[in-house]
């Protein structure tokens, strides 16, 4: 019954992954102002229940080093609020501090199931 009832849960929830590809040149500080500002910021929006910070195990052939960030949140609607209502000042503060010198793409999940 519980397993159920946490299978149903799951398949409401999605994940906002941002994967970040940051030059090597500020990548110290970058990793740091993420893990110590940027992520905590995001949320303290309120609108996404946990994150996870990844480093991708894959040699890019544009250098840098590369990271993907999940945010999970409970629906599509949650997601939307953040992009209208966030997301605009918070990317602000990674382009002011950190131009020119990383690149981002982000991708929208569902998760389906978990085991």
């Amino acid at each position: 019954m519980i397993k159920l009832e946490l299978e149903l849960e799951l398949e409401k929830m999605y994940i906002y992954n941002v994967t970040t590809n940051i030059d090597a040149s500020v990548h110290d500080q970058w990793l740091k102002w993420m893990k110590e500002i940027h992520i905590p910021d995001v949320l303290a929006t309120g609108k996404f229940l946990s994150a996870k910070m990844c480093k991708v195990l894959v040699e890019e052939d544009m250098g840098g080093i590369s990271y993907s960030v999940q945010f999970t949140t409970v629906d599509e609607e949650t997601l939307r609020a953040y992009y209208n209502e966030d997301a605009p000042k918070l990317r602000q503060e990674a382009l002011r501090l950190f131009a020119n010198k990383f690149v981002s793409f982000r991708t929208e999940l569902e998760v389906i199931s978990e085991h």
